[in-house]
């Protein structure tokens, strides 16, 4: 399935571009297919699942028909579709449960991460070690498998058989500042070196600490950026905040990260250096048991 969350910012951007071009204000549409304004604004905006009979009085109201009308159609299904996240997303966390929304049908996912291994490439027991930490910051309670079982669909996601293509640039930062005691750090990054090579369509590059990248543009936040099959489908962006992630969709907005994330690339490391970095980090890891 493709993102049902892309979709509805496609399906949006497709209702937005037929309301101008008929020349209605919301309130004009309103009245005119018998809904509330508020409602097509927020459908517009991609904020609430759409009724697809209520798309459909839309499009005739537009007078839209043919094979625009069957894509148009498409669209709403997709966006109003549920993914196999959506029966724990609150349990695995509404964060989590965008992530996995925005990787379902995904041509492609480029990432920049900056504190933490991620975590479509995470073990359990890494997992597990951070919920920990913040449980303990918290003061909330344990661990909850869910947030697991979360991960793991994700990560199963990723993995089929001509699945998405991932790319992802590790700060050094990374590896060289624990984010779990010594033995589990070990394990994931032998994980993640048994995943890369099992895997063409997985990749990990590591961007040294004292890297010159190209016009000094360090980074100042995790980002992923995802493509999808469908080249009229938004190329999405999201940027890690400190409560909730920032959602880009507007080139205007999403084409400077891109640019950004080519000048991170091209100032890393080599694949082969940087499985050799991740390599030596990990047995030096070991030795500290």
């Amino acid at each position: 399935m493709i993102s049902p969350l892309v979709r509805r910012m496609r399906l949006g951007m497709e209702l937005r571009a037929l309301r101008k071009k008929a020349g209605l204000t919301h309130e004009q549409l309103a009245r005119k297919v018998g809904q509330a304004r508020m409602k097509f604004s927020r459908l517009e905006n991609g904020r609430i699942r759409p009724d697809v009979g209520d798309i459909i009085k839309v499009l005739d109201a537009f007078e839209v028909d043919g094979v625009e009308w069957t894509k148009l159609v498409a669209i709403a299904r997709d966006a109003a579709d549920q993914g196999w996240w959506h029966r724990i997303a609150e349990q695995m966390g509404t964060r989590q449960a965008m992530y996995a929304d925005l990787e379902a049908g995904a041509a492609t996912i480029r990432a920049y991460e900056q504190n933490f291994i991620p975590g479509l490439l995470q073990t359990r027991a890494y997992l597990e070690s951070r919920d920990e930490t913040a449980a303990l910051l918290s003061g909330g309670g344990g661990v909850n498998p869910l947030v697991w079982e979360g991960r793991a669909g994700r990560q199963r996601m990723l993995q089929r058989p001509g699945g998405t293509t991932y790319e992802v640039i590790l700060d050094e930062i990374v590896l060289r500042r624990l984010s779990a005691p010594a033995p589990v750090m070990a394990e994931q990054l032998e994980h993640m070196l048994r995943t890369m090579r099992e895997s063409d369509r997985i990749t990990v590059r590591i961007l040294p600490v004292d890297a010159a990248v190209p016009g000094y543009s360090v980074p100042w936040s995790t980002y992923s950026i995802f493509t999808y099959p469908d080249p009229e489908d938004p190329v999405v962006a999201a940027v890690e905040m400190s409560a909730v992630d920032e959602l880009l969709a507007d080139p205007e907005h999403v084409n400077p990260l891109l640019a950004h994330y080519e000048r991170l690339r091209e100032a890393s490391l080599s694949t082969k250096d940087s499985e050799k970095l991740l390599s030596s980090t990990a047995q030096r890891l070991t030795d500290r048991r």
